[in-house]
């Protein structure tokens, strides 16, 4: 432990006092938005795993280390790679975009929360606003060598320590809760299209089931497919649990991007797998025979299911990775 501490401190001297403010003030609005977000961790079940967030977030950090040192020490050194000219003024007309428009949302969050305390547009413009900040902070308070030379935006040398942050401070996106007129559009959408595919399997076997709106009417009953079973409660997961295992395990940008968009369509998958199974069981037995234990399995065996599907993907997304980049692929060690 004494090792572990004696490692932060070292670390934390060798980074430049300027960035070192721009460090402990993202710290301060991510502590906020944490504070602010764990209210709706507490009242709804669908985001309990946001008390997971801060503990990854702290894990990534120190996984990312000593990435972060080298970065540092890229952007102080002479000769470092930086965009220029019509690109250097693209930049810094976005970053500046992006840091006033975080402002806005920031503080539009915060007059909102003082007025009528949590909500969910609220939570989100705090949320918004925080990245929206951070960003730009992180990003113009990075250390500057003498003398650098010329690159494009993969290459410059701030960029990329900046993109060491991206998943400490977008995952906050994933952890707080969507306006309501946005979830109350699409889980009805989302549950509309299980009921429609169920239906349609079971006709396609030959198996007669009429559908009413979200109820299917069965030889033994009908089943209701409520609100709690459109999967967007899986999809929130998915996407939380997709960015952590592509933040720590996956090497490069793209393949992180589609485990993440995998990790999607994987919690469609098995939650329609999840429909299927226990329509046809209320088939077999009738509609009271899935309430209760038959219910709670097949929604643990879907969230089973669902970490498989992911940690069988990790080996292709890096197997894609090596092959797109084998030098990149191989001088990355993390």
């Amino acid at each position: 432990m004494r090792a572990f501490f004696q490692t932060w401190r070292e670390a934390w001297d060798e980074v430049p006092g300027a960035f070192r403010a721009a460090l402990a003030l993202a710290l301060g609005f991510v502590g906020f938005v944490a504070w602010d977000q764990s209210h709706w961790w507490r009242v709804k079940e669908d985001y309990s795993f946001g008390w997971l967030v801060p503990a990854l977030v702290a894990f990534v950090v120190v996984d990312r280390l000593a990435l972060i040192r080298a970065a540092l020490a890229t952007c102080a050194a002479t000769g470092s790679e930086r965009v220029q000219g019509w690109r250097a003024n693209v930049l810094r007309v976005v970053v500046g975009l992006v840091a006033v428009t975080g402002a806005g949302f920031f503080l539009l969050g915060l007059i909102y929360r003082a007025g009528v305390g949590s909500s969910y547009p609220g939570t989100l413009a705090i949320t918004l606003g925080m990245i929206g900040i951070v960003f730009p902070l992180l990003w113009w308070n990075a250390p500057m060598g003498e003398s650098p030379l010329a690159g494009d935006f993969a290459r410059d040398a701030r960029l990329r320590l900046v993109g060491l942050f991206v998943f400490p401070v977008m995952v906050w996106w994933v952890s707080a809760p969507m306006v309501s007129a946005v979830e109350q559009r699409l889980q009805p959408f989302l549950l509309h299209q299980v009921v429609t595919v169920v239906a349609f399997v079971f006709d396609l076997l030959g198996l007669p089931v009429e559908q009413l709106g979200n109820v299917l009417v069965l030889p033994l009953g009908s089943v209701g497919v409520e609100d709690a079973c459109s999967g967007i409660r899986s999809l929130t997961a998915c996407v939380f649990a997709g960015s952590f295992l592509a933040a720590v395990f996956v090497r490069r940008l793209w393949p992180k991007v589609f485990f993440v968009v995998a990790a999607l369509a994987l919690a469609f998958v098995t939650n329609l797998a999840r429909g299927l199974f226990l329509t046809g069981w209320a088939y077999a037995y009738g509609a009271s025979a899935i309430e209760g234990a038959v219910h709670d399995v097949a929604g643990y065996a879907v969230l089973g299911l669902t970490v498989a599907g992911l940690l069988a993907l990790l080996p292709v997304m890096n197997w894609w990775s090596r092959e797109d980049n084998p030098a990149a692929g191989a001088a990355e060690t993390r």
